[in-house]
């Protein structure tokens, strides 16, 4: 074994950075033997450097991340900080004075992975992001090393916590939407301000960068089609029900039939009780792939949180020293596919679409005109009438989204349709 040790420069000491300082220190005769060589913590940036952290040393905490990772000794940086800037030019930075990259960082590979990705190939160092997708489970480096002779055709996966506990909350108590977010932030589920997660950013975030591996296209924050859960109702929930069926915030990523496209979006969706994403609850995330040759395969586990988190960053983390030790690198983008993505509005999936309306002959008639005129084949509905009106919900056969757009603004034009309650997708089946 090589007895001078490989450095590490940690940028981040929150939740996950203190949990990976904290590995890095306790299991370091482990990764030692694991990798060939020593490591050491070299350097801890920090905005705040007077607040105690357990298990990580004070003198190495500092505030000029910037000169950390130009020191020019540093083998690996390890990025838990989040967001845009500082964290490009800190990687950036890093990758001209010869280190490989660890990163949790979606946001910012979502938005500038193609370039993060160039700038290593040009310094000829790693760049890893484990962590950025679902938290603990093994996900980014089965897609791009386990499954790279197998052509994926979809990826379908509940990718943020925060919401599935939300939905589950919800699913399983009839409790409704704030109701249920009221719990998630006090149980720490959910942030003080869960835009991020509620409203669909985090998982896009995560479906760009899946679908970019999974088909070895470029796939950007802006491609994917994004839809939050603040709208989705108990109503909603009970419908689902009915259907035997369940609510869940997904990711979907898949190739078109003709396998000339992708698509990626996020938004929720009924999936049958039988589909094994419908029995993941609380603040578990798990994603389904669907490959020619492998068939269908399903990663469960904790999708966040400081020690699972950690523990896909200590892997990648691994994996750069062993690079770095054989003078290697491991893989890189691949995007020479370069499919298009295309808009939402290609999309073919089925509906499920409930209406106010006047209770009184000739309204289902009328309604069923709009679905026939706008190519849209109905598949089931049900009709409760109640003081004069009447909640209409009617469930399609797969049509593409554009036309179901088309359908609903017809319907809102209709004077017997009081209202669109609501409308969700049928996904899974």
């Amino acid at each position: 074994m090589r007895t001078r040790p490989l450095k590490v420069a940690l940028l981040g000491c929150g939740v996950v950075g203190t949990e990976v300082a904290r590995i890095i220190t306790t299991h370091a005769d482990d990764l030692a033997a694991r990798i060939g060589a020593p490591i050491e913590l070299a350097g801890v940036a920090v905005r705040r450097p007077n607040r105690v952290r357990a298990g990580v040393p004070a003198e190495l905490l500092t505030t000029d991340a910037t000169a950390l990772v130009k020191r020019g000794d540093i083998d690996v940086v390890i990025e838990v900080i989040g967001g845009i800037e500082p964290a490009r030019s800190l990687i950036t930075s890093a990758f001209e004075h010869g280190a490989s990259v660890v990163s949790a960082n979606k946001a910012l590979l979502a938005a500038e992975g193609t370039v993060l990705h160039a700038a290593a190939v040009e310094h000829h160092v790693d760049l890893y992001y484990e962590a950025a997708v679902a938290g603990a489970i093994p996900l980014i480096r089965p897609l791009r090393e386990s499954l790279a002779g197998d052509k994926v055709n979809r990826v379908l996966g509940i990718v943020n916590g925060t919401t599935n506990f939300i939905l589950d909350k919800m699913d399983s108590t009839g409790a409704g939407y704030s109701e249920a977010l009221d719990e998630a932030t006090a149980l720490g589920y959910a942030e003080a301000d869960p835009t991020a997660d509620v409203e669909g950013f985090d998982a896009a975030a995560k479906a760009a960068i899946l679908a970019g591996i999974a088909f070895h296209t470029r796939v950007r924050f802006d491609d994917v089609h994004r839809e939050g859960i603040t709208e989705v109702t108990a109503t909603d929930i009970a419908s689902a029900k009915q259907m035997g069926c369940t609510v869940k915030l997904l990711a979907i990523c898949e190739r078109s039939a003709d396998g000339k496209s992708v698509t990626a979006r996020v938004h929720p969706a009924m999936i049958p009780l039988s589909h094994p994403l419908a029995s993941v609850r609380e603040a578990y995330n798990a994603v389904f792939v669907e490959s020619s040759a492998a068939g269908s395969l399903m990663f469960y586990g904790p999708g966040a949180g400081g020690a699972p988190t950690a523990s896909a960053v200590l892997g990648d983390l691994v994996a750069a020293c062993r690079n770095k030790l054989a003078e290697t690198t491991g893989p890189g983008e691949s995007a020479y596919a370069q499919l298009p993505v295309s808009p939402m509005g290609d999309v073919v999936t089925r509906y499920h679409i409930s209406l106010d309306v006047e209770d009184k002959p000739g309204v289902l008639a009328q309604v069923a005109t709009v679905f026939a005129e706008h190519q849209v084949s109905i598949d089931t509905v049900r009709q409760k009438g109640k003081d004069g009106d009447a909640a209409l919900v009617v469930v399609t056969h797969r049509a593409p989204d554009a036309a179901l757009a088309a359908t609903v603004e017809a319907l809102r034009k209709l004077d017997t349709v009081r209202g669109v309650a609501s409308i969700m997708r049928v996904e899974g089946e």
